[in-house]
């Protein structure tokens, strides 16, 4: 990774993606915002139900607010001119990986 509009490029997906990811932590939380204040439960399987949802909404907002963290960290390596570059050999990032996974911190080890 040497050209800045290839940065430029990544800089767009990681914003879109971003954008996309925010709007989905904004749902969940709806969700889970809607089961906190469900009172109608009548018996147990319903409320064996809710918490159900109540957890996997968790789970889905925990992962889409450590993704959205990575994203931020990859933008602010475009910033700091280390994004492509692989944290622990200092190798550059294949294009490939990048278009794969465009907040990658590491090349792929064998």
């Amino acid at each position: 990774m040497s050209t800045k509009s290839s940065f430029d490029d990544f800089e767009k997906i990681l914003k879109e993606e971003k954008n996309k990811i925010e709007k989905n932590i904004e749902i969940i939380k709806g969700e889970i915002e809607t089961l906190a204040i469900e009172d109608e439960i009548d018996d147990a399987v319903d409320m064996a139900e809710l918490q159900i949802d109540n957890v996997t909404d968790q789970s889905l907002l925990h992962n889409l607010e450590a993704e959205a963290a990575e994203i931020d960290a990859a933008l602010e390596r475009i910033k700091a001119g280390t994004y492509g570059i692989c944290e622990k050999t200092g190798k550059p990032i294949p294009a490939e990986r990048l278009m794969a996974n465009p907040y990658a911190r590491t090349v792929v080890m064998d």
